[in-house]
């Protein structure tokens, strides 16, 4: 298998760990845990493969749902006491979000697009899964909270855009790209870090004027 091949399989497969957690989290039943996990896994992959133009990966090739539905299912059985998910969670959606940006990054700029749109599809391939995850879980999607998470994926694109330029290709480019958005994205869940907000004084609405 090539190396972008293997970090796609590992992409999908932490995102399905991660929602499946996620629907452990709101006892949701096997077949909800299942197709949370798969739609969290291969949704993003398949906006991808849709805008570049192509089959999607997830029903072309038998391997990414094999692997999304088995790690879903290990979920269910596997895991740990449920308080204990919520940190488990987050830190497989970083590594999901890294994973996921980095492959549809590098997959955009093979369909032949230009450097703008391969940071845009790679950073949209990276958030998919998790906002089909957070709304199918009934949250508000991570990615329009203030948390820096959209951000963390678009700064590990433009890298990975960077370093092509400087000819560094190949798994050391993919891993860079993927260490620095998992980075960021776990600092800034330590640090709570956060993008601004609009001021609270914004709903108040004033008495009409006689």
């Amino acid at each position: 298998m090539t190396p972008l091949l293997v970090a796609d399989l590992i992409g999908v497969a932490v995102f399905a760990a991660s929602g499946a957690t996620a629907a452990v989290v709101k006892r949701l039943d096997l077949f909800g845990v299942v197709f949370v996990g798969f739609v969290a896994a291969l949704g993003g992959g398949i906006l991808r493969d849709l805008v570049i133009g192509v089959p999607p990966l997830a029903f072309a090739d038998w391997r990414y749902a094999a692997v999304a539905v088995a790690v879903a299912l290990a979920t269910f059985w596997l895991h740990p006491q449920v308080n204990r998910l919520r940190r488990t969670v987050l830190v497989l959606d970083a590594a999901g979000l890294a994973l996921f940006t980095v492959t549809g990054t590098a997959k955009a700029f093979a369909a032949g697009m230009p450097a703008f749109g391969a940071c845009v599809l790679g950073m949209l391939t990276g958030i998919g899964g998790g906002l089909g995850r957070d709304l199918l879980t009934g949250e508000i999607p991570v990615v329009l909270r203030r948390e820096i998470y959209a951000v963390a994926a678009l700064l590990g694109a433009v890298l990975l855009v960077g370093l092509r330029w400087l000819h560094v290709t190949g798994p050391a480019a993919l891993a860079g790209a993927a260490a620095l958005i998992f980075v960021v994205r776990v600092v800034a869940l330590q640090r709570r870090w956060s993008a601004p907000t609009p001021t609270a004084g914004l709903g108040r609405t004033r008495p009409a004027s006689r």
